[in-house]
């Protein structure tokens, strides 16, 4: 059953539902909040909107290039499980 986990971003309340770990969801929103705070200080807009839109745009990308890199490493491992199964049939 989802629990209520309230959290601070931006300075702001923030009521959480979800079914994970609050430790989790603790983290997760640290993370967004010190995100926004970061590119807050690097950008003159000071819109909450403009923020929340760069931050979003911002883990996409983290997501985008973490998902690539796991891709990137799964075949890699996977083309070395072909090597090493053919290298113990052919000693086999």
């Amino acid at each position: 059953m989802p629990r209520a986990v309230d959290v601070q971003i931006m300075g702001q309340k923030v009521t959480l539902r979800s079914d994970d770990e609050e430790e989790y969801i603790r983290r997760v929103a640290e993370y967004v909040d010190g995100k926004m705070r970061e590119v807050s200080k690097s950008t003159a807009s000071r819109s909450k909107y403009s923020v929340a839109m760069l931050v979003a745009l911002n883990i996409a990308d983290e997501y985008h290039r973490l998902k690539d890199d796991c891709e990137a490493a799964s075949t890699r491992v996977d083309r070395l499980l072909e090597r090493l199964t053919a290298a113990l049939s052919e000693d086999g």
